[in-house]
């Protein structure tokens, strides 16, 4: 396990020996059949178009990395897409995956850059938690099945269900939840996941299908409401999903 002494290096990726090395943590990590491996060059493509590639380092070892995708809105607005964000199972709760996206963030504000989003799966209750708590992401839509399947065994031959995370990094409510402070919200709608989805997905595939799709059609029922996801409780038996209207 990582050391709670241990410096961490967050570093920008541009040689072609650094996006080798994220390739090889990344199989090591997903384990992806080769058709499903993110290529080294889309690395560079990212690089040369805007994205974003950087690396987290323990003593010049790559423990993490992230990689966004240049974008745009329909209306023009750029953002970035942060299409993966890795890190070693054995560095995992040590604050990597957030100095990371910490990273984006400022590298995105520096360039004029407003949004930041991703796809997650809302069966990963500790994913959901991070994003939505300790980030201060929401969520307004749900994509059904949004990859096809996969060879990780991590998805468990669900279909790839994914929330889409839309993190405003200058708006007052992430740089509250970036500061550790309180947030108003009135919750009008909750969509709880329980916490033994895990343990299903390996041994009860048929019930954890049920439960992923009686979900999907609570999300899409309430987003098309124009409610959307504004926090995540955490409780014993269950994570839940709060919805209200975003402010």
């Amino acid at each position: 396990m990582a050391g709670s002494q241990t410096v961490i290096e967050i570093r920008p990726l541009s040689a072609l020996a650094e996006f080798s090395e994220a390739v090889t943590l990344e199989q090591g990590i997903w384990g992806f059949a080769d058709f499903d491996v993110v290529p080294l060059p889309l690395f560079v493509v990212a690089r040369e178009t805007g994205g974003q590639t950087f690396g987290a380092y323990e003593a010049n070892r790559m423990i993490g990395f992230c990689l966004a995708l240049a974008g745009l809105k329909p209306d023009g607005r750029p953002f970035l897409h942060s299409h993966m964000l890795a890190v070693l199972p054995s560095h995992r709760d040590a604050g990597v995956g957030r100095s990371l996206k910490l990273q984006q963030r400022a590298d995105a504000l520096a360039r004029g850059i407003e949004l930041i989003e991703w796809t997650f799966d809302p069966l990963e209750l500790k994913n959901a938690f991070f994003n939505i708590e300790r980030l201060g992401a929401i969520v307004r839509r749900y994509h059904e099945n949004e990859y096809g399947a996969t060879s990780s065994p991590l998805h468990s031959a669900l279909p790839t269900d994914r929330c889409v995370a839309e993190w405003w990094i200058g708006s007052p409510r992430v740089q509250s939840v970036l500061a550790g402070e309180s947030i108003e919200r009135q919750v009008d709608e909750r969509i709880a996941v329980p916490v033994e989805i895990e343990r299903l997905r390996r041994e009860d595939p048929g019930r954890a299908r049920a439960i992923q799709s009686a979900n999907a059609e609570r999300f899409q029922r309430s987003f098309s409401r124009g409610l959307a996801v504004i926090g995540f409780e955490r409780a014993e038996s269950e994570g839940v999903y709060l919805l209200g209207r975003p402010v």
